[in-house]
C-alpha cells in the first residue's frame, strides 16, 4: 500500500481517522478527509500504544495495526484459516488462555496452529464442541472462567523457565542474526554488524545462522517466519535507527511482554548503549524464540562486536 502523511487528503484518510477516533484517537483540529498535523499526532499516538515506530505516517504495519486493533473479542468467529486471522481479539482469547494454563504461545493475535490446539484443549475441559472454533458460546465460557484479575501466563511462565536453565556458555547455542533491509545503506550496514557478531559466535563454539544473504532484501515477516522454521534459541536483530537515538528492543505490546527478551536486550544495552524498550515489529512479535532488536545510528562492525560481548556476559550471567 502507499504511505499516507501530512498534506495527503482523500476517503482512505477519512478512513484512518475513523479508525483512530474509533481507537481513542482524535485528529484534533484537521478537517475530515485530510491529513494534517493533528491526524499525524494521532497517529504517532496510536504507533506509539502499539509499540511501532512513532513516525506519524500510515505504512503497511500501522495500517494493519489499525485494522486489527478494531476488532475485540466476540465481534467475529475466529477461527484458523490461511491466510491466519489477526487482531486485538485473537490477543486478548490467547491472553485468557494461557492465565488458564492452555498454551497457546506468545500472545501476538495471530490464531495459529498453536492458539488452536490450545482452543480446542479449553473446548475439551470445558465439555463444549471441539472444533476450534471461536463464537458467542465459547466467549461466554471464556468470559465467565477467567473473571476478576487474570493470573500470569503460560508463556511468562515458560520464559521464566527458560532463562533458569540458560547454560553458561554460549557454546552450541543456536542464535538467528537478522540483518534489517529497509533500503541499501541500512542492507550493507546491518549486514556488516551481522557478520561480524556471527564471526565473534563462531568463535565461540556458538551456531550462527544469518537472516538473509548479503545481496538480499527480505520482508521482515518472511525473517521472522524463518526464525522460527530453523528452531533459533534465541535472536538478535540489527537496524539502523533513525531517530539518532539508540536503543534495544524487546516485544511488548498491551497484552503482552517477553521476559527474557527484556533480559536479553538489557543485557545487550550493557555493551551496545542506548536505552531497553518495548516495541511490536514482526521480528519481535511473530517469533517463538526471545529476541532483542538493536537499534543505533551508528551501525556497523563494532556495533556487531559489542553484540557479540553482549551475548557472551548474557550466557555467562545466567549461572
Amino acid at each position: 500500500m502507499r504511505l499516507y502523511r501530512v498534506g495527503d487528503q482523500g476517503p482512505a484518510v477519512r478512513d484512518i481517522q475513523d479508525r483512530l477516533s474509533a481507537l481513542g484517537y482524535e485528529s484534533g483540529e484537521d478537517d475530515r478527509a485530510t491529513f494534517g498535523d493533528g491526524t499525524a499526532d494521532a497517529v504517532r499516538a496510536f504507533q506509539t500504544s502499539r509499540g511501532l515506530d512513532a513516525d506519524g505516517i500510515v505504512g503497511p504495519n500501522t495500517w494493519r495495526s489499525l485494522y486489527e486493533a478494531g476488532y475485540r473479542l466476540g465481534d467475529r468467529i475466529i477461527f484458523m484459516r490461511r491466510p491466519m486471522i489477526r487482531g486485538e481479539d485473537v490477543a486478548e482469547l490467547q491472553s485468557r488462555l494461557n492465565s488458564l494454563g492452555f498454551d497457546s504461545g506468545k500472545a501476538d493475535g495471530i490464531y495459529g496452529p498453536q492458539t488452536e490446539a490450545a482452543i480446542i484443549d479449553f473446548q475439551h475441559n470445558r465439555r463444549l464442541a471441539e472444533d476450534g472454533k471461536v463464537g458467542p458460546e465459547v466467549v461466554t465460557e471464556l468470559h465467565l472462567v477467567t473473571r476478576g484479575e487474570m493470573k500470569e501466563g503460560y508463556q511468562a511462565i515458560r520464559e521464566k523457565e527458560w532463562l533458569r536453565l540458560l547454560p553458561s556458555s554460549i557454546a552450541g547455542a543456536r542464535i538467528f542474526l537478522d540483518a534489517e533491509c529497509r533500503d541499501s545503506e541500512e542492507t550493507q550496514r546491518s549486514w556488516e554488524a551481522a557478520s561480524a557478531t556471527a564471526f565473534a559466535i563462531q568463535e565461540a563454539g556458538g551456531l550462527p545462522v544469518m537472516s538473509r544473504s548479503n545481496d538480499t532484501q527480505l520482508p521482515e515477516r518472511v525473517r521472522a517466519r524463518r526464525a522460527n522454521r530453523l528452531g533459533s534459541d534465541l535472536i538478535v536483530a540489527f537496524r539502523m535507527n533513525r531517530d539518532n537515538e539508540d536503543s534495544v528492543y524487546y516485544f511488548a505490546s498491551e497484552r503482552s511482554s517477553s521476559q527474557a527478551g527484556e533480559a536479553l536486550a538489557t543485557a545487550l544495552a550493557l555493551t551496545v548503549g542506548g536505552r531497553v524498550e518495548g516495541r511490536a515489529s514482526a521480528m519481535l512479535k511473530e517469533t517463538r524464540a526471545p529476541a532483542a532488536v538493536v537499534a543505533v545510528s551508528d551501525l556497523n562492525e563494532k556495533t556487531g562486536l559489542a553484540v557479540a560481548d553482549g551475548l557472551a556476559q548474557f550466557f555467562t550471567a545466567a549461572n
